[in-house]
């Protein structure tokens, strides 16, 4: 959209508030104004449904076919950019599952090169590992976790630097507070995640800056009735956001739904994908460092049965939510405004003057039906 346009005929959810009945007018990719179609404006009129925020997924491991890992280029990152713009998301944060210093380096090189190119639906990278625990290693291969080194503390503040976000997710086990404190200095969004910590332990993490628990319930110390652990520490204190895969298998909705009851703000819990390459694709296998993963019955699975990524989109997260019996408002404000406050942009989510038309036209059964990135119809 490079002229006046409005766009008509939708429920219309600014990120706090629905309006009825009016135009959302773009003027050269950015916002203008909600309400009345200005004289000269050219009008699009969509088929019902809603007009909302574009999603933002901070864990993308990957999407049309390719895994984010070794060889990952520049037209990779934007293939699993515009694969998963098809499902609604004009802001993602490709992901790093644990990997070797080297592809780690590599990736990292990638990503300033996308940031450079200004690539659009880009946020910056996460790197999932590998300073994670062996105890709750998940997916990830157990050879290549280990403990953070100051070569990966100075490896990360220079990626900062070229990134516009960047985010880790450690275990207190491979991280100390006191290298926690240092990333955060620099401006990296430090996640816990694959954790066997105390309460204790990570609540220090958490002091020391921590502000985000990746994948909230899934490879973590459960909440328990004399430990609280990760889980317990992630909804006890304020500061700290936490990711979820609202997929009905990670984890079980009456469980997300007293999660949902019983977090601390400002800190809210968001939704990621944690999609790996078969997102908008036929796939029914792929491959994590050699390990065969299987695609069946909305899951995907090493051949031990352990869960290795999501077989979802965001789209689908948020019918997810709504089949969950939680509210539609909440479960787009999870999809899109949550994750954006998370890593400190206040911009994302967002339907407001001055803004990037970030936007998603969703039918009335929560398919995405039409994107717009800056402006720029892509679906």
């Amino acid at each position: 959209m490079t002229e006046l346009t409005a766009l008509t005929g939708a429920r219309i959810f600014d990120g706090e508030t629905w309006h009825e009945g009016a135009a959302l007018v773009v003027v050269g990719g950015h916002i203008h104004s909600i309400g009345a179609i200005p004289a000269g404006a050219e009008t699009i009129t969509l088929d019902g449904g809603y007009l909302v925020p574009g999603f933002v997924d901070l864990q993308v491991n990957g999407g049309g076919g390719h895994l984010i890992g070794p060889g990952t280029t520049v037209a990779d990152l934007a293939l699993v950019c515009d694969t998963h713009a098809r499902f609604g998301v004009t802001g993602l944060m490709p992901t790093l599952i644990t990997d070797t210093a080297e592809v780690t380096d590599a990736v990292l090189t990638v990503g300033v090169a996308a940031t450079r190119q200004g690539m659009p639906g880009f946020l910056g990278l996460h790197l999932e590992g590998p300073h994670l625990s062996l105890s709750r290693k998940g997916a990830h291969d157990p050879q290549l976790i280990r403990p953070m080194t100051e070569a990966d503390l100075v490896r990360f503040e220079r990626a900062r630097t070229e990134l516009p976000h960047l985010l880790v997710t450690v275990a207190t086990e491979a991280c100390t507070p006191e290298q926690i404190a240092r990333l955060v200095k620099a401006g990296i969004t430090v996640s816990l995640g694959h954790s066997d910590a105390s309460f204790e332990a990570a609540s220090a993490a958490i002091r020391a800056g921590a502000g985000m628990v990746t994948h909230l319930f899934n490879a973590m110390s459960p909440i328990g009735n004399r430990e609280p652990g990760l889980v317990g520490a992630a909804l006890h204190h304020g500061t700290v956001w936490a990711g979820v895969i609202a997929d009905g298998i990670h984890v079980h909705p009456a469980t997300l739904r007293a999660a949902l009851r019983a977090k601390q703000g400002p800190g809210r819990i968001f939704l990621v994908s944690d999609s790996m390459s078969q997102a908008g694709t036929e796939l029914t296998s792929l491959t994590l460092n050699g390990r065969m993963i299987h695609r069946r019955d909305g899951a995907l699975r090493l051949a031990d049965g352990t869960l290795a990524g999501a077989d979802l989109t965001m789209d689908g997260a948020v019918k997810c939510l709504v089949l969950m019996d939680i509210d539609l408002d909440l479960a787009l404000r999870m999809a899109s405004l949550f994750p954006g406050e998370a890593i400190g942009n206040h911009r994302l989510g967002r339907i407001s003057e001055g803004h990037l038309a970030n936007l998603v036209h969703l039918s009335d059964d929560l398919s995405a039906c039409a994107v717009w990135r800056a402006g720029e119809r892509f679906h």
